[in-house]
């Protein structure tokens, strides 16, 4: 497991960060519903080329959970602002999925901030996007907060496998489970669904166009969240590259293909060097 023993406090929000590593910066950014443990078998394998940065979005993980709480795509890309300059990083490289593709897009389109290199990989950018259980759960967030604890666990557990294209492992259920159990755990996974919002990428879709960096666009074939001909569509607006399917793989590669990140990663870091 990664540890996250630092805080920072940005817009009211507690946020738990760690670094590992030598070397230029690289931050890693995680997706929903997971948290920085995404990248616990692919961070120490970047650890001797880069000091890595990897924290928990707002709302996620070992970060702060409350009611009331914007744990929107609105905040998360003036949070990893924030972050930067707690970080005092200028241009490192950047590793990002699913909502974390989302809050670098958003923070290098909407907040200037400007990368290195990007590897982004089954991300939400394009419209549409959202699922027909993250619509009826944005229609009734109250009735899936409060149901019983049993329920909620079996719900949990079946969502999450259908991220990954083969059979999660019961520690990577566990992992990515805990976070989003028990009294404070268990509203704050519907509430980072109930804020699910589409004008969130809808306010900065049209601004896509080549980024001034080395940028690869990985995706899963089997990406059952989000479609793979997206990431090609994607791949073309911001990348003078095509995109690189990575085949036995859904949405959650980290699982499925983590060594195809890592190598993906060490393509780039070697073109950026």
């Amino acid at each position: 497991m990664l540890e996250l023993p630092h805080t920072a406090l940005i817009e009211g929000n507690v946020i738990r960060w760690g670094k590992l590593g030598n070397g230029p910066p690289l931050v890693a950014i995680h997706g929903t519903p997971f948290s920085s443990q995404v990248w616990r078998r692919i961070i120490p394998l970047l650890a001797d080329r880069r000091t890595v940065y990897y924290f928990d979005l707002a709302g996620y993980g070992a970060s702060e959970m409350r009611d009331g709480q914007d744990v929107s795509l609105g905040v998360q890309n003036r949070i990893l602002a924030a972050l930067f300059k707690e970080w005092n990083l200028d241009r490192p490289d950047v590793l990002a999925h699913d909502f974390g593709g989302a809050t670098a897009l958003r923070a290098y389109y909407l907040n200037g901030l400007r990368y290195a290199s990007l590897t982004i990989f089954d991300a939400v950018a394009l419209a549409p996007w959202g699922s027909p259980f993250v619509q009826h759960v944005r229609q009734h967030e109250a009735a899936f907060s409060g149901m019983p604890d049993y329920m909620h666990r079996a719900l949990l557990k079946a969502y999450l496998q259908t991220a990954a294209h083969n059979p999660l492992s019961e520690e990577a259920l566990d992992v990515y489970s805990r976070p989003w159990l028990g009294p404070v755990g268990q509203p704050a996974f519907y509430r980072q669904i109930a804020q699910m919002d589409q004008k969130y990428t809808d306010e900065v879709q049209g601004l896509y166009g080549r980024m001034d960096c080395l940028v690869q666009v990985l995706w899963g074939e089997q990406d059952a969240w989000i479609p793979h001909e997206r990431g090609a569509t994607l791949a073309a607006l911001i990348s003078d590259r095509p995109l690189i399917s990575v085949p036995n793989a859904g949405h959650l590669v980290q699982e499925d293909r983590p060594e195809a990140i890592v190598a993906a990663v060490f393509r780039q870091l070697g073109a950026v060097i």
